[in-house]
């Protein structure tokens, strides 16, 4: 422990403390020293199985070497560019390929969009590179704004669109909202993220009232929510927001930070229920491990919302398009394709949805699973529906030392959530759900 205990030292001595959680007695968190595949080794050299993907990120494995390769030759030749104003070869490839895979597939998948002047032939998409996340959202948010001169934005209860001044005024959690209240705009309105269809009639009411008396310009939607515990809608959510934003004249954006590049089982999980959205934020899975994200947008609603540029951007940074990221990005997304991931997260996604329901038991806890392709959550409760919280804390704890990495997701952090790298394994999955059951039965 000697390694571990001097880093965490440092950490404790130099990074803001609100950073890293540190439990007393040593046993959280391990720091990671090298990752390969869907395996972490600690600075002590013990070896894991990472089941969180390091938030959603390694889908195509940690250290794909592929990727790996990519990266390293560009950073030899040009590690650096000039955002907005030189712009390099890769960051127009990487905009020309988040087109092909959004957009473009989606025209060819008969995919509607009621608004749209496009005609056959014409969908394209237009991106705007960030670097994180949430910039990605404030991206679509100002693209919003623009192009509906409306400021309101509908979100949905449980949400989580990033921690930026922008994006949290979308993100629903009061731990995060609550300390900067007072300098937020305050331009959301939230209602509930339905599970059921009767929740969706609800649902669906209130955001009709608010589009009908309220000026909001845009519904910002996850697909599925992550962070809010795993939560997965009923098939018809998202066709039923596509009309009523087309009726009111709003977009529809999509969150798929999380969902995108296979996540779900799909290439994008607004592909479901084959809902093409009017703006879609990327991020997290993009390049596998470099800093950068993307919103993208309709070709015509772009040009619509944003101006020609006159030699200073309304909107930039300057990291912008990053030349490494997009080398990254580039790569990844042939591996996901060369690796066909995305069926196999759609495959393997049923079977650890079936193997997480025939193990997992234990009759003090109301347990709830659910999920889509490789996004799982194993949901613990007391009687009458009390979170868990504690018990779901402590068999994640306890699932550390024994080799498995995982995360609680939801409110109340008694969501156990499942986002391995869509390289993992049957037998890997299947242990992990094993350990798992045994870890249970202590509690």
């Amino acid at each position: 422990m000697g390694a571990t205990k001097n880093i965490l030292h440092q950490l404790r001595d130099y990074e803001s403390r609100n950073i890293t959680f540190m439990e007393g007695d040593g046993s959280w968190p391990i720091v990671w020293e090298r990752a390969r595949g869907t395996d972490v080794w600690d600075a002590e050299g013990r070896k894991y199985l990472d089941l969180t993907a390091a938030f959603g990120v390694a889908a195509a494995g940690h250290a794909n070497p592929r990727v790996v390769r990519a990266g390293q030759a560009q950073m030899a030749k040009l590690p650096h560019a000039m955002g907005d104003v030189h712009p390099h070869a890769l960051k127009a490839a990487l905009a020309r390929e988040l087109s092909k895979i959004t957009f473009e597939r989606w025209e060819r998948g008969q995919f509607k969009i009621k608004n749209s002047k496009l005609k056959k032939g014409q969908w394209r998409g237009k991106t705007i590179f960030c670097n994180s996340g949430f910039e990605a959202v404030e991206a679509a948010l100002k693209t919003a704004i623009l192009a509906t001169n409306k400021p309101g934005v509908i979100a949905f209860e449980g949400a989580y669109h990033g921690l930026g001044y922008g994006a949290l005024n979308a993100t629903h959690r009061e731990h995060f909202r609550g300390p900067f209240r007072g300098q937020l705009g305050g331009f959301a309105e939230f209602v509930g993220f339905p599970t059921t269809t009767a929740q969706l009639k609800r649902t669906a009411s209130e955001i009709r009232d608010l589009l009908r008396y309220k000026e909001i310009g845009a519904v910002l939607v996850e697909p599925v929510q992550a962070r809010g515990g795993i939560n997965v809608p009923p098939p018809g959510f998202l066709p039923r927001l596509r009309r009523l934003c087309d009726e009111a004249g709003a977009l529809l954006i999509v969150d798929e930070i999380y969902t995108g590049f296979g996540r779900t089982g799909k290439w994008f999980a607004c592909e479901h229920s084959r809902t093409a959205p009017d703006l879609i934020c990327l991020g997290k899975a993009l390049t596998g491990g470099f800093p950068l994200s993307a919103c993208v947008g309709r070709a015509d609603l772009m040009d619509a919302a944003w101006p020609v540029s006159s030699g200073e951007a309304i909107h930039t940074s300057t990291f912008l398009g990053h030349p490494v990221g997009c080398a990254m990005a580039l790569a990844q997304i042939a591996e996901i394709r060369r690796e066909k991931l995305v069926s196999r997260s759609a495959q393997l996604g049923d079977f650890l949805l079936r193997e997480l329901k025939r193990v997992i038991v234990n009759p003090q806890f109301d347990i709830s699973i659910r999920g889509l392709g490789l996004m799982a959550g194993v949901e613990l409760c007391l009687r009458g529906r009390v979170p868990a919280t504690i018990a779901a804390l402590r068999v994640i704890k306890e699932m550390l030392p024994r080799g498995f990495i995982l995360l609680p997701e939801g409110a109340h952090g008694n969501v156990i959530s499942f986002t391995p790298p869509l390289t993992i394994t049957r037998r890997q999955l299947s242990g992990a759900v094993r350990a798992l059951q045994k870890v249970l039965n202590h509690q």
